[in-house]
């Protein structure tokens, strides 16, 4: 796991939201995660679908956001989970050994490790900075990074308020993966914004 960690927005517009994410795919995106948190059953289960066909064309990753269920229905690649959602634990043994698990742990390293140890796939971190669509009570500290990657060979993704300019310390760092939604889906130029981020692990 390496590279731009792309978040889908709260869009309805299914083919709107396709194109876009085409764009970024072709730009570099390595994993997509679908998060829209006001969708509706139906909406969630057509754009889950289409969306995991589009990544299933360009070779790359697809996870849903909470919704264990989906990631089931649709054979999906994985889920992400926060901290009130199913627990690391039980949705690796639903999903068993092969599909991607990964955990909000905001900016706490406690919740990283027993993660970790439930059997996730990655753990992500944030947010950094203010962000326009999640807002956090808190900032995380850039250190989590260093430490995190001296106690663990467990892939991060650091998240909030994500721009390629913000995000390069932290891959400096050595965040494996940097998440991102407005900086990819609010730009003109999806693609061009996927590889500015790519380029940050080239």
């Amino acid at each position: 796991m390496r590279g731009l960690y792309l978040v889908t927005p709260d869009w309805d517009d299914t083919d709107r939201l396709l194109a876009a994410t085409e764009a970024a795919l072709g730009g570099g995106a390595a994993l997509v995660q679908y998060r829209h948190k006001e969708a509706s059953p139906e909406l969630r289960q057509e754009q889950g679908a289409a969306l995991l066909a589009l990544c299933r064309r360009y070779g790359r990753p697809l996870v849903i956001n909470d919704h264990l269920d989906l990631c089931r229905a649709l054979d999906a690649d994985g889920v992400h989970l926060g901290g009130a959602d199913t627990s690391i634990a039980q949705a690796r043994f639903i999903l068993g050994p092969g599909k991607i698990v990964g955990a909000s742990c905001y900016g706490e390293l406690d919740p990283a490790r027993a993660a970790e140890q439930d059997g996730a796939s990655y753990v992500a971190f944030g947010g950094f900075y203010p962000s326009p669509v999640k807002k956090y009570s808190f900032v995380t500290a850039p250190d989590i990074v260093d430490t995190w990657r001296a106690a663990s060979q467990l892939p991060l993704v650091v998240i909030g308020g994500m721009t390629p300019a913000n995000a390069e310390p932290l891959a400096r760092r050595g965040a494996h993966m940097v998440a991102a939604i407005t900086s990819v889906y609010g730009d003109p130029d999806p693609a061009s914004a996927a590889r500015r981020f790519a380029a940050l692990f080239a």
